[in-house]
């Protein structure tokens, strides 16, 4: 028996200003998350009682703190992504595989040293384990988060073999640098064990962090912020910020567009999706433009090569993740899995445990029918529709979608809109 999900008609959205990082408890209604948190684009932190039942929080825990022999005895054989938090590769970490085994061993001995200095700074991160172990029992998605475009997708997709649900574990001291979330979807973070001291950045803050050339700071603490020669926008206090402390058992939601740096406080792992969903899918599609026309800038010079808009659609694929043709097929597929309960009255399970009511399938179509009129414009401008949809695909939707609302009168029925 799934558990309904669904969104009221009458819950005006919330216009003040945050001053605060809001803590609310599990109690919290998906209707009043919804409107509060995702549709404002505010982050917040919900209490521990959202994953005191996960196994991962009783298996992968002794003491207080990681328990690393169980690790090796689930994960031990597996090869997992690690970044060396000392070693800068561009605006990131140094990555490599290695072993579990190897790196349980690692943070053993790292502990064992006081982490001294002169051992590397690893930090297991970006991890598929739920893809890699699905029968290993770890953790059930709050249904704060279960509308989630992007994992529904991929799950129903295998060959792509991707999906955006991740394990991070490392020692005290290792950290992310300064970034946005990929596609600037939304993301969840639980700690299972540990905590984390985390900088949030509203939309457009970064942009204090930017460099002569507009390249975006590794540090969002560091000394050299503090040369204007360099740093012209840099100004610690017009920067708004929020430092929030997480702790063990928190969930940390942090918004659409946000940019972020985190530090484990101690040793600690932590579950992390990625999402997209109708609350934030025009933040991802106006990303998506922006890169595709910072990257025809960036070629302009080759404009008048044959296959010009196909290497800029590979281009913005390298860049963004995700070029138009992606995006497409993404969205139609959401698009026509709700066109398809709606119509067909069938239930969409999302976790194995959640469906969506009415109203929220409305409010999903009602986003998707907005974004697709855009993108159809957008792709005919740039001379990319062609690309995007061999057969007329985007157009046939849209109509499908149009046709939808008009025999059944939706435009006379209230729900939430975008």
């Amino acid at each position: 028996m799934s558990i309904l999900i669904e969104i009221n008609n009458s819950r005006p959205t919330d216009g003040d200003v945050l001053n605060t990082v809001e803590r609310i408890s599990s109690t919290v209604t998906y209707n009043d998350f919804f409107f509060d948190h995702l549709m404002c684009n505010k982050p917040c932190v919900i209490g521990s009682q959202a994953t005191e039942s996960w196994p991962c929080r009783r298996e992968w825990v002794s003491n207080g703190a990681p328990n690393l022999d169980v690790l090796r005895t689930l994960f031990g054989h597996t090869i997992v992504p690690v970044a060396d938090c000392n070693r800068k590769f561009y605006n990131s970490q140094l990555k490599n595989d290695m072993s579990m085994e190897s790196y349980l061993e690692y943070w053993l001995d790292y502990k064992r040293s006081c982490h001294a200095k002169s051992m590397p700074l690893l930090y297991l991160k970006d991890w598929h384990c739920a893809r890699s172990f699905p029968d290993v029992p770890m953790y059930e998605v709050p249904q704060y988060f279960v509308s989630d475009w992007l994992n529904e997708y991929f799950i129903a997709h295998p060959e792509l073999n991707d999906d955006y649900m991740f394990v991070y574990m490392g020692p005290k001291e290792t950290w992310t640098p300064l970034h946005a979330d990929v596609f600037t979807s939304y993301s969840w973070s639980a700690n299972v064990v540990g905590r984390k001291r985390w900088l949030l950045f509203p939309p457009h803050e970064e942009n204090h962090f930017r460099d002569l050339y507009g390249q975006l700071a590794y540090d969002a603490v560091s000394e050299e912020l503090n040369d204007h020669t360099k740093y012209k926008m840099y100004d610690s206090k017009k920067l708004k910020c929020f430092d929030v402390t997480q702790e063990a058992g928190e969930i940390i939601f942090v918004p659409s567009g946000w940019h972020h740096q985190v530090w484990n406080l101690e040793d600690t792992i932590s579950i992390n999706h990625n999402w997209i969903n109708g609350c934030n899918i025009t933040n991802v599609w106006c990303a998506l433009k922006k890169e595709l026309r910072s990257v025809m800038k960036e070629v302009d010079d080759c404009k008048d090569m044959s296959n010009w808009n196909e290497h800029c659609q590979l281009m913005l694929k390298t860049s963004y993740g995700m070029d138009y043709k992606q995006f497409f097929e993404f969205i139609s597929f959401i698009a026509k899995n709700r066109l398809h309960a709606m119509m067909k009255k069938s239930k969409i399970i999302s976790f194995n445990k959640y469906h969506f009511g009415r109203n929220h399938c409305l409010f999903d179509l009602r986003a998707l029918k907005t974004i697709l009129e855009d993108i159809i414009t957008d792709a005919q401008d740039l001379s990319v529709y062609n690309l995007m949809c061999e057969n007329d695909e985007a157009r046939v939707l849209l109509k499908n979608i149009t046709s939808f609302f008009e025999s059944c009168n939706i435009e006379n029925v209230t729900f939430p809109r975008t």
